[in-house]
């Protein structure tokens, strides 16, 4: 494998071998280990050093694999479970640059000798991005409202849901090495704002970008950026250093591997059935590569093997899933500083999501076909749905994968999709996302359409309509459109729809986010004959809370969610004091229904106090499988290089140390062997940065698949 490792992590082993020669030797180790294992101690001049990672990493298996435990306060540490390789092992924590890389084996011990960082400056190359990150400036209050270059109608909350998880975080890190820095190849330029300028305009995502920076701020961004580049290359510091793993945190497990190519990025993957997290037990865990591809890719975790799987489309006419109307361009807006002008992506299927149903098949949010939707979606067909709301065009449709046979299937749908869950139902309906727009939110009567291979009588679709006419029923089509006044007697039509979907497992209700400023969830109640009983509740994001992104609901209809704010954000129905229909109840009528959790991490300055952290997407592990508990949220810290737990009142940072950089859209939690405590469980996630080559490692890194796991204590094996 061909990797160039990043520069400041050269810089800062610059010192190692004149530090060596006042280190002395470590302690003999006496930690306990099996031959699976390598174990010791780990010491500094300081003594031994607590709270700091061991990284073991192999090159010798089908693909990269690399496992990294915390030390116990004693120094100690246990890597368990490593397959048969050899391995370079290593220590990196705050306060330290890397040690020496020493070559082991499993089943020996291993004292390893950490190195103290020389200086500040080397010690925050280890920090995670939102250390970086919160070093950026923000406006101040009397720059909007008309007051400077700042559009008069945006308002503060509005630049930080665009800077952050429902705008540039919403495809990559900000404040990681890649981005906090102006990379030499991407030109000469009079200013740094002239660079700026240039460099979101790179690749094929450059539109996106651009209409971010320049579509809602008249480019204003552009100067906050180049003045925290300016101030970094100048020598500034993050102001707040982070503390190293304590607790619990001390006694995660991670493990890597890679998958995919160095090209082609994954949004997202899955392990099991949400439902029935025993299924597809020690099992492949199948890719989702979005824009990227049309490989789909898929680990072996127990014999570390990567593959992939090109998918099919229906068409073989059919274009590219890229340009106009899609969130990447066929071609690069302007050359990328690392792949130039070359086309690096060229998908068709355009897989968003996957889940596993509970017989282990794979269903897929991918196109099958071009936009066009068939004659049986439009306003004279007798679909149900189509009668309610006709639909002419989808972006995406969905597949089914039968990984025993890697049998693919075309699942032709009128509406668009996006994610995905089943429902705790009879017919294992599978309701679908669409992203926000298209109008509606379609479902799938999985077993019906596996009885009968009949797609379009087993799907239907509503639109989001609320009882403003307080009657307790859907009134057909007598509803105001959205952005009118609402009417007497007239039900009131949602524009957006749902981000995320949630399929309550209490009363069969459907729940999801959507993502406006300050945004909202929206639960549909399907009735006994959707869509034509489908009446759906709206309830805004209060402050200090708003941009809601990904979500997830518990085993108690409890939903939560990522927020904009820096904030997980939770609501509770049964807490509602007011009327839930009838023309008040049209988003403000339940704030007593929200509790707000502040992430971990540092905030910028001046806008009181705040987390960074922008984080994408939330999921609940309604069945334990990381051991922390039923119904714990779990959170993708999309600049705390990690995830994010919330269990008991506190926030848990599960850290992936190496390499720096990782950034999750989503995860999912699996047990293979109830019988096996902490071994036999744990939450699964993957690399899901646009653009994997912004990690450590720079070019040649490829995207990741991570498994967490949480045993006893530090040294269990």
């Amino acid at each position: 494998m061909t990797r160039k490792h990043s520069l400041y992590l050269h810089a800062a082993a610059i010192c190692v071998a004149g530090c060596l020669a006042w280190i002395p030797a470590p302690a003999q180790s006496a930690v306990p280990i099996k031959k699976n294992d390598i174990g010791g101690v780990v010491t500094s001049p300081n003594g031994p050093e607590a709270g700091v990672w061991v990284i073991a990493e192999t090159l010798d298996l089908p693909t990269r694999y690399a496992k990294m435990v915390v030390t116990d306060d004693q120094g100690r540490y246990v890597v368990p479970d490593l397959p048969q390789a050899h391995y370079k092992v290593w220590v990196r924590g705050y306060g330290l640059i890397d040690s020496p890389k020493v070559d082991a084996d499993p089943g020996k011990e291993l004292d390893l000798t950490a190195v103290p960082a020389p200086n500040d400056a080397a010690a925050a190359q280890y920090y995670p991005a939102i250390y970086w990150y919160s070093m950026l400036k923000i406006p101040a209050a009397d720059q909007f409202g008309g007051g400077s270059d700042i559009p008069a109608n945006a308002k503060l909350s509005d630049w930080l849901n665009a800077i952050k998880n429902n705008g540039c975080i919403g495809c990559h890190q900000l404040g990681d090495i890649a981005t906090r820095t102006v990379p030499a190849s991407l030109g000469q330029f009079k200013s740094s704002q002239e660079a700026w300028a240039r460099r979101v305009q790179s690749g094929q995502s450059g539109p996106t970008m651009v209409n971010i920076i320049a579509g809602q701020f008249n480019s204003t961004p552009i100067k906050y950026f180049a003045d925290w580049t300016d101030r970094i290359a100048a020598g500034e510091l993050p102001a707040t250093k982070p503390q190293r793993p304590s607790g619990i945190e001390r006694n995660i497990v991670v493990t890597t591997w890679d998958y995919a190519d160095d090209k082609h990025y994954t949004h997202d993957e899955i392990s099991t059935d949400k439902r029935h997290p025993t299924v597809n037990a020690y099992g492949r865990i199948f890719g989702s590569p979005e824009y990227s591809t049309d490989n789909i890719p898929i680990l072996d975790p127990v014999k570390n093997v990567a593959t992939t799987f090109h998918a099919p489309v229906r068409d073989e006419d059919m274009p590219y899933s890229l340009g106009p109307g899609y969130a990447a361009d066929l071609k690069p807006l302007a050359p990328s500083p690392y792949w130039g002008k070359e086309q690096i992506w060229d998908t068709h299927i355009n897989n968003h999501n996957s889940m596993f149903d509970e017989k282990g098949r794979l269903w897929l949010t991918a196109a099958v076909r071009g936009r066009k939707d068939p004659d049986f979606c439009g306003k004279n067909s007798d679909l149900p749905s189509a009668k309610l709301f006709p639909l002419t065009q989808s972006e995406r449709q969905l597949a089914m994968l039968d990984p025993k046979t890697m049998k693919y299937t075309f699942v032709d749908t009128c509406f668009t999709t996006h994610h995905l869950q089943f429902a705790f139902d009879k017919d294992d309906t599978l309701w679908t996302s669409s992203g926000g727009g298209g109008g509606v939110v379609g479902w799938l009567d999985t077993k019906k359409f596996l009885a009968t291979g009949d797609a379009e009588h087993s799907q239907g679709w509503t639109a989001l309509i609320v009882d403003t006419a307080g009657t307790g029923k859907r009134e057909g089509v007598a509803y105001t459109e959205p952005g009118q006044p609402l009417q007497p007697g007239k039900d009131m039509r949602i524009g957006r729809v749902f981000y995320a979907v949630m399929p309550s497992p209490v009363d069969g209700t459907v729940w999801g986010t959507v993502r406006t400023n300050p945004g909202s969830i929206v639960r549909i109640n399907p009735g006994s004959n959707p869509p034509a009983t489908a009446l759906s509740e709206i309830y805004n994001v209060p402050m200090p809370g708003f941009g809601p992104r990904g979500g997830d609901i518990d085993s108690h209809g409890v939903v939560w969610v990522s927020l904009a704010s820096g904030h997980l954000g939770s609501f509770d129905r049964r807490k509602c004091k007011g009327p839930l229909n009838g023309p008040t109840a049209t988003g403000n009528q339940c704030p007593e229904g929200w509790s707000f959790y502040k992430y971990p991490g540092p905030g910028f300055a001046g806008i009181g106090d705040n987390s960074a952290e922008s984080s994408y997407y939330t999921w609940v592990d309604q069945h334990n499988t990381l051991g922390l508990g039923n119904d714990v949220p779990i959170s993708t810290g999309n600049l705390n290089d990690g995830l994010i737990a919330f269990a008991g009142g506190k926030m848990i940072v599960m850290k992936v140390p190496y390499p720096t950089g990782f950034y999750a859209k989503g995860m999912d939690g699996r047990i293979d062997d109830p019988n096996a405590g902490w071994k036999g469980r744990g939450v699964w996630t993957s690399s899901g940065d646009r653009v994997p080559w912004h990690q450590e490692g720079g070019l040649g890194m490829r995207p990741m698949i991570v498994h967490f796991q949480i045993r006893p204590n530090p040294l269990a094996d």
